[in-house]
């Protein structure tokens, strides 16, 4: 499978998220898009990373910006989890903002280059890096930015 590049056009993938099943150019809607992945639920780097991006959410709409979460668990651990970052992030307004994507299969990874591909099946490598990505409203790839599993996040 092919890599993933800046200025390429990202691909229309389906998902399962948090707020419901997602074609992504239609869910895009002619926004740019932040789409970041976390290794796992109930991390306390990720719970922290997830609950303060979801208190900059306002800054983010302000800018016409939607925000994508992506991981390898499976919907009901990110609705849990959701509860989790609520309970430790008290200043998120009313319900959790962004989705979560839930892809167990780790398909979605492989084509994001979040996984190697190698390691798709495997569970001594169950998790994806750390990933960032800008999209512009015409689906076109502008940043990708890798972090290791260990490296958190800092949205202040």
């Amino acid at each position: 499978m092919p890599s993933l590049h800046i200025g390429d056009v990202v691909p229309n993938f389906s998902a399962d998220t948090t707020h419901g099943k997602i074609k992504f150019h239609e869910w895009q809607a002619g926004k740019w898009v932040v789409l970041f992945s976390h290794p796992a639920d109930f991390t306390p780097v990720c719970t922290t990373e997830l609950g303060r991006i979801a208190v900059h959410q306002p800054h983010f709409d302000k800018r016409n910006v939607k925000l994508l979460a992506h991981s390898v668990d499976d919907l009901k651990s990110h609705k849990d989890w959701v509860n989790d970052i609520k309970n430790y992030c008290k200043d998120i307004p009313g319900e959790f903002p962004y989705p979560i994507i839930s892809d167990p299969d780790r398909d979605l990874a492989v084509q994001l280059d979040m996984i190697d591909a190698k390691f798709q099946k495997s569970d001594a490598h169950a998790a994806t890096v750390r990933a960032l990505y800008i999209i512009d409203p015409k689906h076109i790839l502008r940043l990708s930015m890798h972090y290791p599993q260990s490296t958190g996040r800092n949205v202040e």
